[in-house]
């Protein structure tokens, strides 16, 4: 299977994944990107077993309207049971980067939100150190040039993101050359450590990195088929 097949399995296989769990009142949180409109796309067939949906970008909710699918402001909903959505990269402890479609902030408000995390992905996304995509930092537009500054003590080489708003008004900082990964060895750093560190620079809306809320659950797309793997 080629990577929009196997984008397309995942996406499948997590609207089986979450239909026995949902009531008519269950809302799902749903993310962003080409994975995460495969499972709109699945989740579509449903949409009569459950309420409706949260959506993390602009972009996701035209698409769940598209399908006829209620979407509801996050503010109006007090849990939500499920987020799924894909990542740019994901490591074995299921920590994520995400961002490469710009909606990080949105992504990570509706994943701390939810009760599971679901990651779709297909296999070329699973890595034993993250990095080679690299990191999003989402920042106040007034501060960009500080926080690329403070960002380069820390080791990365940030690059504007030019010509991309995102739905916050923010601008984007692509974030090459770091090294990440769990448990911050063989010259890695910790990905909870500097998720919190470049939390901490005055000017950043958030970064994409996913390791204080990592994923739950993680749907790969593989060759053999869908493998589903455990954080626990």
């Amino acid at each position: 299977m080629n990577q929009d097949q196997l984008k397309q399995a995942v996406g499948e296989a997590a609207a089986e994944y979450i239909l026995p769990h949902l009531e008519d009142d269950s809302i799902v949180g749903v993310g962003t990107g080409s994975t995460a409109n495969c499972f709109i796309d699945a989740l579509a067939a449903y949409k009569t077993q459950f309420d409706g949906a949260v959506a993390s970008s602009e972009a996701s909710a035209e698409r769940l309207k598209q399908h006829g699918i209620p979407v509801y402001d996050l503010n109006g909903v007090p849990a939500l049971d499920f987020y799924i959505d894909g990542a740019d990269e994901i490591n074995h402890q299921l920590e994520m980067i995400k961002g490469g479609g710009a909606a990080l902030t949105r992504e990570k408000i509706v994943a701390a939100v939810a009760k599971t995390v679901i990651c779709v992905a297909d296999e070329t996304k699973l890595v034993d150190t993250m990095g080679t995509f690299p990191l999003p930092v989402e920042v106040i537009p007034m501060a960009r040039s500080h926080v690329a500054r403070e960002l380069v003590k820390l080791g990365g080489d940030p690059v504007y993101r030019q010509g991309v708003v995102t739905d916050n008004g923010g601008h984007i900082l692509d974030v090459h050359n770091l090294r990440i990964n769990g448990s911050g060895l063989n010259g890695a750093q910790a990905a909870t450590e500097l998720e919190s560190r470049i939390n901490q620079i005055t000017g950043v809306i958030t970064n994409g990195l996913f390791a204080l809320r990592s994923a739950d659950i993680l749907l790969l797309g593989t060759q053999d088929g869908v493998q589903t793997l455990s954080r626990d």
